[in-house]
């Protein structure tokens, strides 16, 4: 048999899906390694799926999606986040993967360096290794609230740099980049005349911060413009598997946009399209009842580690706690949480998944039922050293 290419080879393995797979096959397993959203789909959202399956409304839709879920993606951004943005602009993916993967295909050729996170979401790395890419990571560090540093970042740019990565509500982390930051992100890319591309999963969970998007400060000039916004209903709707998302581009860019998309996937199903357009234009109960719920959970997962002495970071957004279990995982965490699900039945996220700095430490899922959350945080092994009621280290935002 003719061997794979050399970039695919040198793809690294996901490792929430391996944790996250041996969950699934351990019988009674709490599984707290994924971010699935555990409730049930609004029935408006539902129906409208149906009906685009009974009128047998089933061809091929236009590249970009159907107008009015251009223009509905459009309406939101522009509401929450004071960008004017057109429909024009908005371009309906197969979810924020295919997303990633359609704006790092228009923006990197072989050798070109990509800047990410250091922890970041894994498939920042694959996808763009995937492209012959060189994924070049940031550190964002613990004494630092785990956000961006402009000097640790400008320290990497090279003549080869060519995009940086910006994910907030940060998965794994849920730090949120402040207004301040984000402007300083915009024009450090500016002077090194890089493109952004900014992940925005989780712009509809944050708590008591706002959330910034890069495009508030981008240039609305063609030409000058250089941020594109990935967003999905996945996370924001609990729509993960109908596989649904937008891409907002900078403006001139339209025609090539259509060309890469015809070659990426098409178009997107239209009952997905259907359904996301139900949920983005009918009543939002959906998004507030969630955000409540991961408050509650994000406040009581952190009670059981502040009594277990356990730091972690106070998250500002996403539906993730990021904990120190440096003390029991012997400097190997990806070993770690599986050694724990076969000894008391709960997986986390190890955060070697997203990257170096990760060691030492697990991405707890904060979405589902708050009871099983308990559970399995109840699991974890205190801090020997220390005593109720002495808190732990929580990391936060300087």
């Amino acid at each position: 048999m003719p061997e794979l290419a050399a970039h695919v080879r040198d793809v690294p393995v996901n490792q929430i899906r391996e944790i996250t797979e041996a969950a699934w096959r351990t019988p009674g397993a709490i599984v707290l390694s994924i971010g699935e959203p555990g409730f049930a789909l609004p029935r408006h959202v539902l129906d409208a799926g149906i009906a685009c399956l009974e009128r047998d409304e089933t061809n091929y839709t236009p590249n970009a999606g159907i107008p009015a879920l251009r223009e509905a993606f459009a309406k939101r951004f522009r509401e929450h986040h004071h960008v004017e943005v057109g429909a024009e602009r908005v371009y309906v993916v197969d979810g924020a993967q295919q997303g990633l993967h359609f704006a790092m295909s228009l923006l990197l050729s072989p050798g070109d360096e990509i800047l990410i996170p250091n922890p970041g979401y894994p498939t920042f790395a694959m996808t763009s290794r995937l492209l012959n890419a060189v994924p070049v990571r940031y550190p964002l560090y613990p004494h630092n609230g785990f956000l961006p540093d402009i000097a640790d970042i400008e320290a990497l740019i090279t003549p080869q740099t060519r995009v940086l990565v910006l994910n907030s509500p940060s998965n794994p982390l849920g730090a949120v980049i402040s207004e301040d930051a984000v402007r300083q992100l915009v024009e450090l890319a500016v002077r090194h005349d890089l493109w952004i591309l900014s992940d925005e999963c989780y712009e509809a969970f944050t708590f008591d911060v706002p959330h910034v998007s890069p495009a508030r400060f981008d240039s609305d000039i063609p030409g000058e413009s250089r941020v594109f916004t990935s967003l999905t209903l996945s996370k924001t709707y609990g729509l993960t598997g109908l596989r649904i998302g937008a891409l907002i581009c900078p403006p001139g860019l339209e025609k090539k946009m259509n060309n890469v998309m015809e070659a990426i996937v098409s178009c997107v199903a239209s009952p997905s399209q259907y359904a996301a357009l139900a949920a983005l234009t009918g009543p939002q109960d959906y998004v507030t009842d969630a955000r409540n719920h991961y408050r509650s959970n994000r406040d009581a997962a952190s009670a059981v580690l502040e009594g277990k002495g356990i730091p972690f970071l106070g998250a500002q957004g996403a539906f993730y706690l990021w904990a120190d279990v440096s003390h029991v995982s012997g400097g190997d965490v990806r070993a770690w949480v599986h050694a724990f699900l076969a000894d008391s039945g709960v997986a986390f996220a190890p955060g070697t998944a997203f990257g170096s700095i990760g060691e030492g430490w697990i991405r707890i899922a904060l979405c589902g039922d708050q009871q099983e959350l308990l559970d399995g945080v109840h699991r974890l092994p205190a801090r020997a050293h220390v005593l109720p009621p002495q808190p732990a280290q929580r990391w936060e935002r300087q």
